[in-house]
């Protein structure tokens, strides 16, 4: 049995950021699929096109994301605005599509398969 990658396009423009990283969540995880396992990541390719053009509200802007080395006082903390600024609206979209995957082994590899452009 063959299976071929499936290619899926969201384009960002326009849209608020939970809803762009649900969609791509639900579709990494292959909940979109006849044939959706837990235990199998899906064949699947997502591509999110003009993540610097979406639509993020000033209240949103202010969104802590956090970081931690395993170190004590090792926890970082920057808002989304400094997050994008500093390494681009693709890295706030894919931490926001990982924090939405479950946490397990197959969390690396579904990753793996989201292409974020700007």
């Amino acid at each position: 049995m063959t299976t071929e990658t499936q290619t899926y396009t969201i384009d960002a423009k326009g849209k608020r950021l939970g809803n762009i990283a649900t969609e791509a969540a639900s579709i990494l995880m292959g909940k979109d699929q006849v044939n959706f396992a837990k235990n199998i990541a899906a064949n699947v390719t997502v591509t999110i096109e003009n993540a610097s053009k979406m639509d993020i509200p000033e209240k949103k802007k202010g969104e802590i994301y956090q970081s931690y080395s395993g170190y004590p006082g090792g926890r970082n903390e920057e808002t989304l605005e400094h997050l994008g600024k500093r390494l681009g609206y693709a890295e706030v979209v894919r931490r926001t599509v990982g924090g939405m995957l479950p946490n397990n082994k197959l969390k690396n590899p579904r990753l793996k398969n989201l292409i974020i452009t700007e």
